[in-house]
């Protein structure tokens, strides 16, 4: 294979033979190379692929006619995941593109996550305008919604996958760096807190950073924590931990996995934790809507959601759970409580405003954190400036002092 760019053409050539062949040919024509591989587990592919998974995975089994379609499928798909990882590592694909119904979005994703961070990959899906959270998960997959089925190239279709493969060209011709290599630290914020986010950038900008900011709503703080454990990080202000909050309430932001704020195996990056919207959980309803079993609780009416103020049970829960979590590693991190408040509707005359309901968390997460933990608090207001400059200040220390 020589130098030349090559975007991985992927997918079911078995049923999506033309579409897929086409999308080669689009890509040939603007000067870069296709590198095509079937991954169809029902004939092999109508064209000369120049990889044919189910001529390896199905002809080459000893027992084909006993694999079920199922099987086959999972076969094949693992042979891809290798075979995509290995040909990225060894640099002879830049880029991937896929096109496909709902087994052919589900395939080509999933191989798609396999690749890492800045690798392009656009996958043209007739099902893009479902909900796609988990098909899309943490990766940076751009999804093209193929608007008409893929039965064939028409006036419609053809230029959807045109436009797709000059996307996935355009992608790996991107040659934008930073104008100046800094070290980078994570910063979880969401809506409640964003002038804390942006006092903190500031202040970390102000003295050589590079902020990489992630939205907690689920997503983010997973990828986020994914990131971290591929190395791109020196260190983590965990300013947003609501995360936690709507998880446990089945909220808007929910739908962490455990590896949040676990300890990130083989790496030895500090991480801040701030409990920046712990005192609430986000639930889609207004104020027309209040479900009957939190209309004794406070409210903050935001837009089509509102938070509540969590309970003395729910609270306690979040700090054991957080208490459990940053114990497994408690050389690595430390704690800072603003006092004043968690959130824009928790400071004095706010709506979810309850300093002893605070105060219980803070309480508990002492009690059950290790000793080694250090545990601080700062009479300021999450969103004050001064306590953007007491966050980065610490951070700094911290990274200062693991350096």
């Amino acid at each position: 294979m020589d130098e030349k760019t090559v975007i991985a053409v992927i997918g079911t050539f078995d049923s999506k033979g033309e579409e897929h062949f086409f999308l080669k040919e689009c890509i040939e024509r603007r000067g870069l190379r296709a590198l095509t591989i079937n991954i169809g587990a029902r004939s092999p592919s109508p064209f000369a692929a120049d990889l044919d998974l189910y001529q390896e995975i199905i002809r080459e089994s000893k027992k084909p006619k006993a694999m079920s379609r199922d099987e086959a499928i999972q076969s094949i798909l693992g042979r891809a995941k290798v075979l995509v990882r290995e040909l990225h590592s060894k640099r002879k694909i830049h880029g991937i593109i896929s096109a496909g119904g709902g087994t052919g979005t589900y395939l080509g994703s999933s191989i798609m996550k396999t690749l890492p961070l800045g690798v392009p990959k656009v996958m043209i899906s007739t099902v893009a305008s479902r909900d796609m959270s988990q098909i899309v998960g943490t990766k940076d997959i751009t999804m093209m919604h193929s608007v008409v089925d893929l039965l064939g190239l028409n006036s419609i279709s053809g230029p959807v996958l045109d436009r797709a493969a000059g996307a996935v060209c355009g992608m790996v011709e991107s040659r934008w760096r930073p104008k100046q290599e800094r070290k980078l630290i994570a910063l979880t914020m969401f809506g409640f807190i964003t002038e804390a986010a942006e006092g903190i950038k500031k202040c970390l900008e102000d003295m050589g950073y590079e902020v990489i900011a992630f939205h907690a709503n689920g997503t983010g703080g997973m990828a986020m924590e994914e990131l971290a454990a591929e190395g791109h990080f020196h260190g983590i202000l965990d300013l947003a931990t609501h995360e936690l909050a709507d998880d446990l309430m089945g909220g808007y932001c929910g739908g962490i996995g455990p590896e949040r704020l676990q300890p990130l195996p083989g790496c030895n990056i500090p991480r801040l934790v701030v409990p920046g919207g712990l005192d609430c959980a986000v639930l889609e309803f207004t104020r027309n809507n209040i479900p009957e079993r939190f209309r004794d609780r406070k409210i903050f009416f935001y837009d089509f959601r509102s938070a509540i103020r969590l309970n003395e049970g729910e609270t306690l829960y979040l700090a054991g759970q957080l208490a459990e979590k940053l114990n497994q590693d408690p050389s690595a991190v430390k704690a800072l409580v603003p006092t004043g408040g968690w959130s824009e509707a928790d400071r004095k005359g706010g709506p979810l405003h309850d300093p002893v309901m605070s105060e219980k968390f803070v309480r508990k997460l002492r009690e059950n954190l290790n000793t080694a933990v250090e545990i601080r608090e700062i009479d300021l207001h999450i969103n004050d400036p001064s306590f953007a400059k007491a966050a980065s200040t610490l951070m700094n220390e911290m990274i200062q002092a693991r350096a």
